[in-house]
């Protein structure tokens, strides 16, 4: 039977979330925004706390969140520049943390040895790389429409799904996202060719409850840059404290000179990072994939 319900999710809400995942999208984009969360910096300051960048991926990823609005390139002379938040970045960092909460929750951990009690407990990932890994996971292609519907409806098949999520698309077009989504532990198969929402991804609720929230907050901003796809998947083995997936962590050359503390002063939307919060675990030394994607 066809469905000739109305879309249960506000187009305009849908939109703001997409554009918002677009903004935060490339990565390491999220570890500039929160190395700019205390002060604004120069260039020769930001580039020490991020070492496995090299120029040529920290300068496009600065003219990204310039042009987006979020970030601010202050000339005082031709060689002193200096990048820091903008009204909009610093009420994007509420939001940044909502997702980092979530990440740290529902995503999966290696469990490690614990050098104080010898015991395995799940290994400790810094924020920055919990909000970069969700993103991954909710940001591609039509995932988050549907995630959207599955959240109003609580329930659908892949006909609804269909209609709602990816209007102007057949029937057959909608099961390779819906089976990424299940496989990331998203979402769930129930009863006969119908789907709904894994406890986690029921969880996702807030998270695009806050992005709706600032993205709708005047002046509207929008994103010139375009979606990016997603990556092949790689295969997770050992013993993990979650299910869904995760992107492998940067591998830092050398040990960075001591940083400046963040603010502890919390901006006018939310709470600031704490000190340390960017960098407040070791960052495992664990190979990075040339293009990114989930370990499933």
């Amino acid at each position: 039977m066809a469905t000739t319900a109305q879309p249960l999710v506000p187009p305009n809400d849908l939109a703001s979330v997409t554009k918002t995942l677009d903004l935060l999208t490339p990565r390491w984009s999220v570890w500039v925004l929160m190395t700019l969360s205390s002060q604004p910096l120069r260039y020769a300051e930001i580039k020490p706390k991020l070492p496995w960048l090299a120029d040529g991926q920290l300068h496009p990823r600065l003219r990204h969140l310039t042009s987006a609005g979020v970030v601010e390139r202050t000339e005082y002379a031709p060689r002193h520049v200096t990048y820091g938040l903008t009204r909009r970045g610093t009420e994007l960092l509420p939001v940044l943390a909502q997702i980092a909460s979530w990440g740290d929750t529902h995503l999966e951990k290696q469990l490690v040895t614990s050098k104080a009690t010898g015991a395995l407990e799940p290994e400790r990932i810094p924020p920055a790389q919990n909000i970069d890994d969700t993103i991954v996971l909710i940001s591609p292609r039509h995932a988050t429409p549907i995630l959207m519907t599955l959240m109003s409806r609580g329930r659908a098949s892949a006909k609804t799904l269909a209609a709602e999520a990816m209007p102007g698309y057949g029937l057959n077009t909608v099961y390779k996202p819906l089976d990424r989504l299940v496989a990331d532990g998203l979402v769930t198969a129930v009863g006969k060719g119908d789907f709904q929402l894994s406890a986690s991804g029921q969880a996702l609720a807030p998270v695009f409850k806050a992005i709706t929230n600032w993205a709708t907050r005047p002046p509207a901003e929008t994103d010139p840059l375009r979606r990016r796809g997603s990556a092949p998947s790689r295969t997770r083995s050992g013993p993990w404290a979650t299910t869904p997936a995760r992107l492998p962590a940067p591998a830092v050359p050398a040990a960075p000179p001591p940083a400046p503390a963040l603010a502890t002063t919390a901006p006018p939307h939310g709470p600031a990072w704490k000190p340390g919060d960017l960098f407040s675990h070791q960052i495992p030394a664990r190979p990075i994939t040339p293009t990114g994607g989930p370990r499933r």
